[in-house]
């Protein structure tokens, strides 16, 4: 199989950060409207068959036993690759050892050893060419089944093309069982709140759904890096960076979402048993440390950035990525986590009032 040597453009990763969560967010957005209809999706079935239907992900997702065959030629696939690495390792070493015996059979005859001596050394070296004559047929054999089994499944993914549609509509009339309920413990925050609660809130809960759909590029990008490692033995420079940079504007950027969802890890041994009230007094006394992490994380963060974006800075790495856009999540971050903190402080002192009022 050939090398890959695709080196991910600048601009492709970060359109990639953008383009990826809005398609899927506008997607989401269409499921809703149309009552989130059940079943399997054909277009998805479509996405499987384009990224991953050399395996048959398509195939498994339409529950469909043919999985199994795309399954057994892309292992045949793996086998006759690592025949033929293990075939190449071996015709490297015997063809040094060839050239070696080349060179001493000529050595031989130039210094006029006896004729014994240079019948050994040319028998040795018939014998080690024809060794590598052999493995250069089995290498030549391995990449021809390598080719043969590929061009099967490329033959079945062609077939699949047209044939999804019915195997899709196959697959929903099989699949009798009534789908679950819609998950109701996703949180509803803006009962009870004021405007501004609910402002922040949006803005927060948008943001965290967009960076979330960033773990989605992470699933391709690592699926990329393994295909390319281990089948094309073709390591890449980007896949690990790309992903540890994204990964930290992600966490980043879901903090004021996970603060509106009450996600944080927090020690509630006592908090948990108090009342409404008494967790309002809590939430208030302890805020003022929460402030003071915020306003550190967005004032610092900023200066990072600023630093950063003034001298152009990149990564110390050969893919060399600007560094800028990155610190930029640092007090974007902070923002909004800061604020989405000010809106938890106006409900819990509108808590407060509400209890005084009683």
């Amino acid at each position: 199989m050939p090398n890959i040597t695709f080196l991910l453009p600048h601009w492709i990763y970060w359109c990639g950060l953008i383009a990826v969560p809005l398609f899927f967010l506008l997607v989401s957005r269409r499921v809703e409207a149309r009552g989130a209809a059940r079943g399997l999706s054909l277009p998805l079935a479509y996405f499987f068959w384009a990224v991953s239907g050399f395996m048959g992900i398509h195939r498994l997702y339409a529950k469909s036993w043919w999985a199994a065959a795309f399954i057994a030629l892309f292992v045949g696939v793996i086998l006759c690759n690592y025949g033929a690495k293990q075939t190449r390792n071996e015709h490297s070493i015997v063809k040094n050892e060839a050239f070696n015996a080349q060179y001493d059979l000529k050595k031989a005859k130039d210094e006029g050893e006896d004729d014994d001596v240079v019948a050994a050394l040319e028998n040795d070296l018939q014998v080690k060419e024809k060794a590598e004559q052999l493995l250069q047929t089995r290498l030549a054999n391995w990449h021809k089944a390598a080719g043969a089994v590929a061009l099967v499944i490329l033959i079945l993914m062609i077939i699949d093309a047209f044939m999804l549609p019915r195997i899709i509509s196959r697959a929903r009339g099989n699949n009798a069982s009534t789908a679950p309920p819609p998950d109701e413990s996703i949180s509803k925050s803006g009962a009870g709140e004021g405007m501004f609660e609910r402002a922040i809130g949006k803005v927060n809960a948008m943001t965290g759904e967009f960076a979330a759909y960033w773990t989605v590029v992470a699933v391709f990008v690592f699926y990329y890096e393994v295909i390319a490692r281990y089948i094309f033995n073709s390591p890449t420079i980007w896949a690990h960076e790309s992903m540890f940079l994204m990964f930290g504007m992600q966490y980043l950027l879901a903090g004021g979402f996970c603060l509106r969802e009450k996600a944080h890890v927090r020690v509630d041994v006592v908090y948990m048993h108090l009342s409404p009230r008494a967790k309002a007094v809590a939430d208030v006394l302890t805020s003022v440390f929460f402030f003071i992490f915020a306003a550190a994380l967005l004032v610092t963060g900023w200066i990072f950035f600023r630093d950063s974006y003034a001298i152009n800075q990149v990564s110390h790495t050969e893919w060399e990525i600007a560094h800028w856009p990155i610190k930029f999540a640092l007090p974007l971050g902070g923002l909004l986590l800061l604020t989405q903190g000010l809106a938890a402080l106006v409900a819990d002192i509108r808590v407060l009032r509400a209890k005084a009022k009683e």
